[in-house]
């Protein structure tokens, strides 16, 4: 017997505050403009009475920046003295309102919505025996669900055909059909099965490259070889429908990135794309696995130095029609990161600033908390580090220390640190460095992520507070860059080289020539070696 657990669902969320007012806030501005002119339509058109009050609240809460519920109650009630209670329900309403008017813009453009009202409409002829006019309905909706690999509607639509078989008692019908609709019904189960079995793949390896992007632990390595050793990932034909061969691919592309294995990592996000563009009105549908997809596929050939596939791939950005609000500001974060992901690699960094200008005009207009995360301040950092301005990389690297500690991404939060001792070496914090290099050391060792990259960054920070010449100083700097020679050829050492250019930044106090100059370098020498 299948018992559900529901307590266990989002356990942590029971301690977090109530705060019904922000809900309001935060759905109207997650609502785009088609669907913000639905809304008002909708209450237009099926509202009376206090219509206007609700129409007011909402504009006025659009209008808003920052969320003032003392502003919406004197908007709303001017000079007036009312309960609490009275606005509360005012903005509960509209909540409301506001979910039931997107259920029918849903309908109108949602295939998922308009087979669940096509099944809806089947039972409304059903209970009043239009039994022809049924099959009429329930044939074009099996139609419509064959095209979108809709499984779990197409079930329901065989369960109605023998439903409506056997009100009309079409002994006939059944005879014939029933061996049919039950292989029909055994397709529908196994697809299903095998999507179910693949998602927990994904989610599986997606959980550990969140944590760990970088697998530096044989340990950690073997886990995720474990989880691609399933019967359903020896081979791409196995995935016996487009969204199971979506959910392959994407199986395959997150795998092969988190062991480091970048070619399989382009190839498999580039037949992911394949397979994506293959069937363009499912992309009609949801947009938002393209994105990701693109995006990913984007940073491979950054990775691999394919430029022109990297241009090509920033072009589609700007091509991609939005269906909702989040997927206009996916769009837009997908396409900035690797636009910078592309002047840092190359050492443009004057270009890339001009990016991050752009950018952080842009986005005054989303939700700030969208781009609060740990790979966007790591390109604020490493371009305003590219042009020389200290100042606002170290108040980007701030932010980024300051996040909230979760167990995302700890190989970042573990960069971020070495970053920080780097930058005040730059500034001249030698008072402060002995005290970061402490609190480093604990922070690493607490987490078991001293490998040998970070000691010996840590040894080098600490050894060069106790040279007194020039000469002493760069004999540190080419010793250092002789062990990240040997340390690129490990690659768990080699990996967190791929997120800051550490070579570049000893090269460049070694030969005396700027940072963005030392990048630039050694990206020509590296396509240069690509070539020979």
């Amino acid at each position: 017997m299948l018992i559900l657990r529901p307590d266990y669902i989002y356990q942590a969320q029971i301690n977090m505050p109530k705060t019904p007012s922000n809900k309001l806030f935060n759905l109207v501005k997650s609502l785009s403009g088609s669907e913000k002119r639905y809304f008002k339509l909708f209450v237009n058109k099926n509202q009376t009475g206090k219509d206007n009050k609700y129409i007011l609240l909402f504009d006025a809460v659009d209008a808003q920046e920052i969320y003032d519920d003392g502003a919406l109650r004197d908007i709303v009630y001017p000079n007036q003295n009312i309960q609490s209670r009275k606005f509360s329900e005012l903005k509960n309403y509209l909540y409301e309102l506001i979910l039931k008017s997107m259920q029918g813009f849903d309908e109108k453009t949602s295939v998922e919505y308009k087979l669940k009202g096509m099944l809806l409409n089947i039972k409304v002829l059903f209970k009043r025996s239009h039994f022809d006019d049924c099959i009429e309905m329930m044939l074009k909706a099996k139609k419509l669900a064959a095209k979108y690999e809709a499984f779990e509607q197409i079930l329901e639509l065989l369960a109605w055909e023998k439903k409506i078989a056997y009100a009309k008692i079409d002994v006939n019908f059944m005879d014939k059909e029933l061996d049919r609709i039950e292989a029909e019904e055994q397709e529908c189960l196994k697809q299903l099965a095998q999507l179910s079995t693949y998602r927990n793949i994904f989610f599986k390896i997606l959980t550990r490259s969140k944590q760990h992007a970088l697998l530096r632990s044989e340990d950690k390595i073997a886990e995720v070889n474990n989880l691609i050793k399933h019967p359903l990932m020896e081979n791409t034909n196995l995935a016996n429908s487009h969204r199971s061969k979506i959910v392959f691919f994407r199986i395959k592309s997150i795998y092969h990135y988190v062991i480091l294995d970048y070619e399989n990592f382009y190839f498999y996000g580039k037949e992911l794309l394949k397979e994506l563009e293959s069937q363009p009105h499912m992309q009609q549908e949801d947009v938002s696995e393209y994105i990701s997809a693109l995006s990913n596929f984007t940073y491979s050939c950054t990775i691999l130095n394919k430029y022109n596939e990297v241009n090509e791939c920033l072009d589609k950005f700007l091509t991609i029609k939005a269906l909702t609000h989040d997927d206009e500001l996916k769009t837009h974060r997908q396409y900035y990161q690797n636009k910078f992901n592309v002047c840092t690699k190359i050492g443009t960094f004057e270009e890339g600033l001009q990016a991050l200008n752009d950018h952080l005009k842009i986005v005054e207009k989303f939700d700030q908390d969208a781009f609060n995360r740990n790979t966007f301040y790591l390109s604020y950092f490493y371009i305003y580090f590219g042009v020389g301005d200290y100042d606002n990389a170290l108040e980007s690297l701030n932010d980024w220390l300051n996040l909230p500690k979760t167990s995302e991404r700890e190989d970042l939060q573990s960069l971020a640190r070495i970053l920080n001792l780097i930058i005040h070496y730059e500034i001249g914090n030698t008072l402060l460095l002995e005290s970061l290099l402490r609190s480093t050391y604990r922070f690493l060792s607490k987490r078991n992520r001293l490998y040998e990259f970070e000691k010996r960054v840590l040894g080098f920070i600490q050894k060069t507070g106790k040279l007194r010449s020039s000469k002493e100083l760069r004999e540190a700097f080419l010793t250092l860059k002789l062990e990240f020679d040997d340390l690129t050829k490990i690659p768990s050492e080699n990996a967190m080289l791929r997120y800051f250019n550490f070579t570049a930044w000893l090269e460049s106090k070694i030969e005396e020539k700027t940072f963005a100059e030392a990048v630039q370098d050694d990206y020509q020498s590296t396509i240069k070696e690509t070539k020979d």
